[in-house]
């Protein structure tokens, strides 16, 4: 349901068109949201069956009819219900990456110390990238800052894995990683 409480949120600030929230979530939001195209005007609609917004037709002569999304009282509701059910609670964040790391070792550590190197190069751009993003002020800017510091230690992870690999490197056959903290 977070998705349906960022489009909730963002039609509470404003009335958008589809082509409007999704160029501030790919602008502001890309690296804290998954939220694609096609799902957003799927849930646009769903919310709309729902009686959480209403749409209006905007004709305007140069560009085809464009469906304007405005928060009703039921998306009120449903938007105050959505943000104290996300707030409240915890929810695990998952690393899709992390199922290479449970197995690197079948990998030569050279082999497995280059591809984390790779993975590091993009992990550093992302986190340079989130530090550009402008502050938006107020509590947006929270969700900036909080995937900033998710990358940063993401990145000092890395960093430590990376050195202990080059510390104890071993030729063309598999190795284990050492458990403790480097």
């Amino acid at each position: 349901m977070h998705r349906e409480l960022l489009l909730l949120g963002l039609l509470r600030q404003q009335d958008m068109h589809g082509y409007q929230l999704n160029e501030f979530i790919d602008q502001a939001l890309s690296a804290c949201s998954d939220l694609k195209r096609p799902t957003a005007y799927f849930l646009l609609d769903k919310m709309a069956a729902a009686g959480w917004i209403k749409e209006k037709r905007a004709d305007t002569s140069k560009r085809p009819v464009r469906r304007v999304f405005t928060l009703t009282a039921a998306g009120e509701a449903a938007f105050q219900r959505l943000l104290r059910e996300n707030l409240s609670a915890w929810l695990p964040a998952t690393f899709p990456g992390d199922m290479g790391l449970a197995f690197a070792d079948a990998l030569p550590s050279t082999e497995a110390a280059a591809l984390l190197t790779e993975r590091r190069t993009a992990l550093r751009a992302a986190l340079e990238a989130m530090q550009k993003v402008p502050d938006h002020g107020g509590t947006l800017q929270w969700v900036i800052e909080h995937q900033a510091r998710h990358l940063a230690a993401e990145l000092d992870w890395l960093d430590s894995r990376l050195a202990a690999l080059q510390a104890h490197p071993t030729t063309g056959k598999p190795w284990r990683p050492s458990t403790s903290k480097a």
